[in-house]
């Protein structure tokens, strides 16, 4: 009888195994640019592929190349049984939102934008402080006192990062010039490599020997325009120092790959839950990074100059305005 006893509680225990593991049916819904942007999309790609890797646990996955897959792709996902279903982008808010009250048994994970629903998970970033560390980098890295920022699609959270950088800069260094340039007003913005490369070399023509640039495969353009001309650049998102090296000065991390993975993690753990989480400085959302292909371009001067930077932020010494708050950089 006790072993009667023991045998149907093993079985109880090993039956509620199976089930946790069986309600985890992740997906991602990737946004324009693909997820081998080598930045924002591949730092999400990133961190699912490491779930993948540590459980075992496989997702669907749908890369958007136009704005009318964004909502289709979405609720395919939640009519398939995804759970949970991570949406790239803040461009993807309103879609999801509207599938997510379709769907309200259905877990759904938002980067970079804000959906207020009892099912949604919201994971947002304090960019601004990523960017103004790497614009203390640039501003001290310069040698003609003259740094630029080329961006993505000219919108308030592009803005921020500029903002940031900006801030960044003169707090190095109050005389620097800083020259801004954004790439378009559409989605395409965002995959423009010749575009990219266009402005940085204007931007070189006008004494800019650093460029900091947050516009997706865009970027990569800037970056090659860079080491073309032996100039330097900053990448974003994801570490892209392994690009160029030698004229990659930095990357500004926003670690999409820890919140993906998170996601994930979460829900198989049973400790997934919804809201708002807003990642900085403070919470190892945003940050810098230093590795063995652009070890040689920070000095010991730059890396305590940054680090006391972040500390002072950090700490509340030193405030980073936030261009999102009221869509303005008046510093």
């Amino acid at each position: 009888m006790i072993f009667k006893r023991v045998s149907i509680a093993v079985a109880l225990m090993l039956t509620g195994a199976i089930a946790q593991a069986a309600e985890i049916n992740p997906a991602v819904v990737f946004d324009m640019g693909g997820k081998f942007d080598k930045s924002f999309n591949q730092g999400v790609y990133d961190g699912v592929e490491r779930f993948k890797a540590e459980t075992g646990i496989d997702y669907r996955e749908f890369e958007v190349t136009n704005e009318t897959q964004r909502e289709q792709a979405i609720r395919r996902m939640a009519q398939r049984g995804a759970n949970p279903v991570l949406g790239i982008g803040f461009a993807q808010a309103g879609p999801l939102e509207i599938v997510a009250k379709e769907f309200p048994d259905t877990k759904f994970t938002l980067i970079d934008g804000v959906v207020d629903l009892p099912n949604v998970q919201s994971i947002v970033f304090k960019e601004h402080e990523g960017s103004f560390l790497v614009g203390v980098l640039a501003a001290m890295a310069s040698k003609g006192n003259a740094v630029g920022f080329v961006g993505g699609m000219d919108i308030p959270l592009i803005r921020r990062f500029a903002c940031g950088f900006v801030q960044g800069a003169k707090h190095a260094n109050p005389t620097v010039t800083v020259i801004e340039n954004m790439t378009g007003t559409t989605p395409a913005a965002w995959n423009d490599p010749g575009r990219g490369s266009e402005l940085a070399k204007g931007q070189f023509d006008r004494g800019v020997d650093v460029i900091y640039a947050a516009a997706g495969g865009t970027g990569v353009g800037v970056y090659q325009a860079a080491e073309d001309g032996g100039k330097m650049a900053i990448g974003v998102d994801s570490n892209q120092n392994y690009l160029h090296p030698g004229t990659m000065l930095t990357s500004m991390l926003k670690r999409v790959d820890v919140a993906a993975y998170n996601t994930f993690e979460s829900v198989k753990n049973d400790t997934w839950q919804p809201g708002i989480s807003v990642l900085g400085l403070a919470e190892g959302g945003v940050g810098w990074a230093l590795d063995e292909h652009n070890a040689s371009l920070i000095t010991a001067e730059m890396k305590t100059a940054v680090e006391i930077a972040s500390a002072g932020i950090v700490g509340g010494d030193i405030e980073v305005h936030d261009y999102m708050s009221n869509n303005n950089c008046d510093l």
